[in-house]
C-alpha cells in the first residue's frame, strides 16, 4: 500500500532511520524537526499518517503538537501514532489522551511498528473515501455544510455500548469497573437488551475460544464490519498482537490492563467510529436526496429511468412484463390560481401519500415534475395494472383533501393512463409514449377516468 507518512522527531538519525525503514516499503516520507513544523506541514500537505516523536526542544511537544493537529478540521481525521522513549502509564495515557491512535516505545520494534502502519493505513483509506464522496455530495449541492461531522466535538465524551469476548472473570470485571463509568458494558452471551455494540474488547488468550477467530468473524460479518475491535494481548507476544492487528483489530491493549488506558483506547475508538458513522449517514441522505422528489418524498425523475429501463430490457428477452402508470391532477392549475402555490403543494404531498399507500412495495412512485406522476409496476400485466389504477382513481376521487389552514376541503380527481410493454422491439420511449397518449385520452374524454393502452393499440 503506497502512503505518505510524515515522521517527526529532533535527531536527524532516528528520522533517517524511520525514512528507510518506510521506504523499504514504497512509502513516501516526509519529514520535520519539530512540533510547529510537523502541524505547518501536515495541514499543507494531508500525510496519511504522522509517526511524532513527544521529546522535542523548543516550541511545542508531541503532546500538544497531537492536540492541534486533532483540532483543525483539516488534520483530524490523519491517523498519529506517538513514538517516546518514555514507557510509563502516564505518558502512554496522556498520549491516547491527547488523540493519538497509537503509542508505541522506542527504542521501535520494526515489526510492530510495520504492522500498526497498515492497520492504520487501511482505515485511512476507507475514512478518505468517504470524506472525497462527500465532498463531492457538497459540490453537487445535496449535502449542505450544516452539522457536517468534522465538526464533530473531539473531545466530548459519548456513552456507548462495549461488547466483551473474555473468558477471564478477573479480566472481565477490570473492564467493567473501567468503562462501566462512561458506557454500557455487556458480556458475550449476556447482551440482550444492550443494543448494537459501538466497540469490542477481545481476549486473544481466552481458554474457551479462539480469539482470532472471533476477530475474523466480526470483520467479515455484515452486522460488525465497520465494529472497532480492541484486542486484549500479552506484553511479551509480538506474534498475537501482529497477528490480531492483521486480521482486523483496530487497536491492542496489553494485560495486565490499565484502567486508565482502556478508557482513553476506547474513547479513540469510539470517537472514530462515531466520526466514521456520522459520514456514512451523509452519504446515505446525500443519495436519497439524489433520488428523491423534496417536496413529495416520492422518487424523482432521475430514479424513473434508471429502474424503468433495465426491467423494459428484460421484458424484451422475454422477461416478466412491466406496466406504468401516467396520472395527473385534474385541473391543477385551477387550483393553484385559486388558493395559491402553498395551497398546490400540499394537495402534492396529500396526493403523494395516498399515492404511496395505494402501491405495492414492488412498485415504484415517482414525481415527473409539476402535477404528473409515474407508478412503474414491474412482473404486472396490462389487466392488473389497469384495475389498480382504477383501485386509486376512486381512493382519491372518494375521500376530500383537507388542507391545513384552509377553511374548505377539496375534490380532487386523477387521470390516468395505462401502458405495458408489448413485443421485443418495445422501449423505454415507447412505453412512456403510449402512457402519455392513454393520459391525454383520459383527459380528453371528461378526465377522472383510466384509459389502458396495453397493446399497440388502445385498449
Amino acid at each position: 500500500m503506497s502512503a505518505r507518512i510524515l515522521v517527526v522527531d529532533d535527531l536527524e538519525a532516528n528520522r533517517r532511520l524511520l525514512e528507510a525503514l518506510l521506504t523499504a516499503d514504497y512509502y513516501e516520507v516526509m519529514m520535520a524537526s519539530r512540533g510547529e513544523e510537523a502541524v505547518q506541514l501536515a495541514k499543507r500537505e494531508r500525510p496519511d499518517l504522522i509517526l511524532l516523536d513527544v521529546m522535542m526542544p523548543g516550541g511545542i511537544d508531541g503532546y500538544e503538537a497531537c492536540r492541534r493537529l486533532k483540532a483543525m478540521p483539516e488534520t483530524r481525521h490523519i491517523p498519529v501514532v506517538i513514538l517516546t522513549t518514555l514507557d510509563d502509564r502516564d505518558n502512554r495515557v496522556r498520549g491516547l489522551q491527547a488523540g493519538a491512535e497509537e503509542f508505541l516505545t522506542k527504542p521501535i520494534d520494526d515489526v510492530q511498528l510495520m504492522a500498526r502502519v497498515k492497520s492504520l493505513l487501511t482505515l485511512k483509506v476507507v475514512i478518505d473515501e468517504l470524506r472525497a464522496r462527500e465532498a463531492n455530495g457538497r459540490r453537487l449541492g445535496v449535502i449542505t455544510n450544516d452539522g457536517r461531522p468534522d465538526a464533530v466535538d473531539q473531545h466530548r465524551v459519548f456513552a456507548g455500548n462495549v461488547l466483551v469476548v473474555d473468558d477471564n472473570p478477573t479480566q472481565i470485571k477490570r473492564i467493567q469497573s473501567a468503562l462501566g463509568v462512561e458506557h454500557r458494558v455487556s458480556i458475550l452471551g449476556d447482551e440482550a437488551g444492550a443494543g448494537p455494540p459501538d466497540l469490542a474488547v477481545v481476549s486473544v488468550h481466552a481458554k474457551s475460544f479462539d480469539g482470532f477467530r472471533v476477530i475474523a468473524r466480526m470483520r467479515s460479518g455484515e452486522a460488525t464490519r465497520h465494529l472497532p475491535i480492541l484486542a486484549i494481548v500479552d506484553p511479551d507476544d509480538r506474534k498475537r498482537a501482529i497477528r490480531a492487528l492483521e486480521l482486523g483489530a483496530h487497536d491492542i491493549i496489553l494485560r495486565p490492563i490499565d484502567e486508565e488506558e482502556i478508557i482513553a483506547r476506547a474513547r479513540t475508538l469510539m470517537r472514530r467510529k462515531r466520526y466514521m458513522d456520522a459520514l456514512r449517514q451523509r452519504l446515505d441522505q446525500s443519495l436519497e436526496l439524489a433520488i428523491t422528489d423534496q417536496l413529495t418524498g416520492l422518487y424523482n425523475r432521475r430514479f424513473l429511468f434508471t429502474q424503468l429501463e433495465p426491467l423494459v430490457q428484460r421484458a424484451q428477452c422475454g422477461g416478466d412484463a412491466v406496466s406504468i402508470m401516467a396520472i395527473d391532477i385534474d385541473y391543477f392549475k385551477r387550483c393553484n390560481d385559486t388558493f395559491g402555490h402553498d395551497v398546490g403543494d400540499a394537495v402534492l404531498r396529500e396526493f403523494a401519500a395516498r399515492l404511496a399507500s395505494n402501491t405495492r412495495p414492488s412498485d415504484y412512485a415517482c414525481r415527473q415534475g409539476g402535477e404528473e406522476f409515474i407508478v412503474v409496476m414491474p412482473r404486472t400485466t396490462g389487466d392488473i395494472a389497469c384495475l389498480a389504477a382504477e383501485r386509486l382513481r376512486r381512493s382519491i376521487a372518494s375521500s376530500e383533501f383537507i388542507i391545513p389552514g384552509l377553511a374548505q376541503a377539496l375534490e380532487v380527481t386523477i387521470s390516468i393512463g395505462v401502458a405495458s410493454t408489448d413485443g421485443a422491439d418495445e422501449t423505454t420511449e415507447s412505453l412512456l409514449k403510449r402512457a402519455d397518449e392513454a393520459l391525454y385520452e383520459a383527459k380528453r374524454t371528461g378526465r377522472n377516468r383510466v384509459i389502458g393502452r396495453t397493446g399497440r393499440d388502445a385498449a
